[in-house]
């Protein structure tokens, strides 16, 4: 996620900074088509693998089942990288990639349906799959964590460690709602009605902020694992110490 977040803003960057040196649009038009390729290529690919990591959280949840990636999760990104890069590639041929006005991306003229159904579409449908993981996993989170409160034992604790992979890892789901929601509404409202410029400026807002939400979510996991670490070394001490105060005692009564 970092990588694609990463490597989306480089190219973002670089068209942008482009047009404030020419003070003109990017030209060659091939170079603004290269743009909006990698635009296409790290957007598309953040947004599957996304999809992805909520999947992978309802499956935990639900079957109690990791899905199998293969090695080197090569499965994930042949999906995630190899299915955006060949859409990418035929919009190119069909030359539908260029400047849309604003930077490059989708050609503002020929690429317009093209847009639709490689940005809009697919973007809707991971945010609506995504809502209904979400909510179902939550849901089931809720439950089984109510259920263990005073449950002990090796299954338990088992099923303790899956929810709270799954809670880490709706973290980024809610980070990817946080930078994407706008973009959906923006497409929407695209093909009913001429957009507002507030709305333009949300879509360019939060969907550039995706290394902060990130960072966040980073920063929330670290935590996590360090109070979880206190925690057990807490335990572990206080074991310690109920032993030793056992062993006194026996000491003490046999002396």
């Amino acid at each position: 996620l970092a990588l694609c977040d990463g490597l989306f803003n480089v190219a973002h960057s670089m068209d942008h900074t482009h047009i404030v040196l020419t003070r003109n649009h990017v030209y060659p038009k091939e170079l603004c088509e290269f743009y909006g390729f990698m635009l296409a290529e790290f957007i598309t690919a953040q947004n599957l693998m996304v999809n992805v990591v909520a999947l992978n959280v309802f499956v935990l949840i639900y079957f109690k089942k990791d899905l199998n990636f293969g090695a080197y999760d090569y499965r994930l990104l042949l999906y995630t990288f190899g299915l955006p890069c060949v859409g990418g590639s035929v919009a190119a041929y069909f030359g539908t990639l260029g400047p849309n006005g604003t930077f490059c991306y989708f050609d503002g003229v020929k690429g317009e349906l093209v847009n639709v159904f490689f940005t809009t579409v697919p973007l809707l449908a991971v945010l609506l799959m995504n809502i209904v993981f979400y909510a179902m996993t939550w849901r089931k989170i809720s439950t089984e964590s109510r259920r263990l409160q005073h449950t002990l034992g090796q299954e338990a604790a088992t099923i303790r460690a899956s929810l709270q992979a799954a809670k880490t890892m709706s973290l980024f789901v809610t980070a990817f709602f946080a930078q994407w929601w706008a973009m959906a509404l923006y497409g929407i409202w695209q093909m009913i009605a001429p957009v507002p410029q507030s709305l333009f400026q949300f879509v360019t807002t939060f969907s550039n902020i995706g290394g902060i939400l990130n960072g966040v979510v980073y920063i929330i996991i670290r935590r996590r694992r360090a109070t979880a670490k206190a925690k057990k070394m807490a335990t572990k001490e206080k074991q310690f110490q109920d032993i030793k105060s056992v062993s006194e005692k026996v000491e003490n009564s046999s002396v």
